[in-house]
């Protein structure tokens, strides 16, 4: 694979992604893609600059997106005009396969974007950091969804793009291991949902996050360097 693009989103598993296809891979020229939507944890996008940069990529793209939160309204709690973002331990078992922190359509939308920027330029692969979580799931991060958008982008004519998801079957802590043995700098990287000056350490990236970290017996460099 001489060509790839990356959704990098600044948090754990794409900047883990991101590394992994620059330094396993090996892919020679990197573009990497982030999205601003109206998300509340917008912050995310200083860590993907900071990481675009440590991995070296031929490209960096920011889009902005300036319609989706309102275009979506209250749809999320991820996004502006949405209800506040609960802590984990607030949101029912019933509804922890596709919780409140869903955001309608996002990845179909994200990755759809970033084929089109990959066709344009003829590259063939795109990656994102798709990662069944521990405690919640969302549908468009699933074998399902992964094997069904690639049979409708295999219906190009000329040049077909592959989503690959690397990381789909991983658990949080397994992703993390493989950014410390490449040498990611979690420091400079943004889980929190609610974006504050801060993590909170409650909402359910929060919790997933610290479980990665506990599983490992490492410190959260992030929370080092934060003073708390």
């Amino acid at each position: 694979m001489e060509r790839a693009v990356v959704l990098l989103s600044g948090g754990m598993d794409s900047s883990t992604l991101l590394h992994h296809v620059a330094r396993r891979l090996r892919v020679p020229e990197v573009h990497a893609l982030s999205f601003v939507y109206g998300q509340k944890h917008a912050r995310e996008i200083e860590a993907a600059r900071w990481q675009a940069r440590a991995a070296g990529v031929t490209a960096h793209r920011v889009v902005e997106l300036d319609f989706f939160a309102g275009l979506i309204g209250g749809g999320s709690a991820l996004t502006a005009h949405g209800p506040d973002v609960p802590d984990l331990g607030a949101v029912p078992e019933a509804e922890r396969d596709q919780p409140v922190t869903y955001v309608p359509h996002r990845n179909l939308i994200l990755l759809a974007l970033a084929a089109a920027y990959a066709e344009a330029r003829q590259i063939a692969d795109v990656f994102y950091g798709a990662q069944t979580q521990d405690r919640y799931g969302y549908w468009d991060c699933t074998r399902d969804f992964l094997e069904r958008l690639n049979a409708t982008l295999a219906l190009n004519r000329r040049r077909a793009v592959t989503v690959h998801a690397p990381f789909l079957t991983l658990r949080k802590g397994e992703t993390l291991a493989l950014g410390l043995e490449l040498g990611v700098d979690f420091s400079h990287t943004w889980s929190c949902y609610r974006g504050g000056p801060v993590p909170c350490r409650a909402c359910p990236a929060c919790v997933e996050r610290a479980a990665a970290f506990a599983a490992l017996r490492q410190a959260d460099p992030l929370l080092d360097t934060k003073g708390q």
